[in-house]
Parts: C-alpha cells; structure tokens; sequence
C-alpha cells in the first residue's frame, strides 16, 4: 500500500558485526539492501537489527531522499516497526513515482520515534548505524 508518508531505516552495525558482540549493544543497525521498481515507483529494501538488550518496539525515521544530481527529491518517514535483539528484520516501502535509477543517496536525518525500555529518540538516534549493499549510499 502507498502512503504520502512513508517511514525509514533504523540504523546500526550490519547483521555481521552485531552477531560478533552476541547481540547485546548499544545500537541500531541498518543496512539499504536493493532497491528495485515497483508498483510505479521505487522499492527499497532495508535490513535492520538492534544491538540494544530489549530490543525496539518501534522505530521511526525521517528520511531524505536524493537524485543522482544530488538535489532533494523528497523527506518522508520510515516506520520500521518492531525490531528484536539479534533477529534481522527486512522492512520494504515503496516511494511513488521515483525511478530508481534517479536516486542517488538516502539521508537519515532524524530518529522522532524509538520506542524501546530503558531508551529515548536521542540515545536511539547516537547509536544508529547505516550501511549500503549497494550503489545507493545510506547516510545518518
């Protein structure tokens, strides 16, 4: 389903690196995956893990997104949902009418929303870790 706000990446170590400390840190990993199209416009696929003991029962991230040319081509809002200790969790949204060939950089520019015991947007948002599998660069 498309939605005029969509919502971003939580952020961290990739899946690798959390693994090498048993899960139990202090971030927020995320990993931009593939992007693809799709249903006219542009599918990205992000892969996130927390490092955090509890957990995160919801993570929300304002994202801006980047044409190759470096211009702003909108901000918009990832909601990443749950994210459990130590399990992978791949979350998907679709930006409308975006070729993916025109994007040129992700920007996670701020955490409003990061729910987990023990931890508040701020913290959340100092432990957040980003990473790129492809072409497309993920930056916070």
């Amino acid at each position: 389903m498309l939605k005029a706000w969509v919502v971003v990446l939580c952020v961290g170590l990739p899946p690798a690196a959390l693994a090498q400390d048993g899960g139990s840190g202090t971030s927020l990993s995320v990993e931009l995956n593939t992007v693809t199209e799709a249903n006219g416009g542009c599918q990205l696929t992000f892969v996130a893990e927390s490092g955090y003991e509890s957990g995160v029962d919801q993570a929300v991230f304002e994202t801006v997104l980047f044409d190759v040319q470096g211009a702003v081509n909108r901000l918009t809002l990832f909601d990443f949902g749950s994210i459990p200790t130590g399990r992978p969790r791949v979350r998907q949204f679709v930006i409308p009418d975006l070729a993916c060939a025109q994007l040129g950089q992700i920007l996670i520019n701020d955490v409003p929303t990061c729910k987990a015991p023990g931890l508040d947007d701020a913290t959340c948002a100092a432990g957040l870790t980003v990473t790129s599998r492809i072409d497309v660069d993920l930056i916070g």
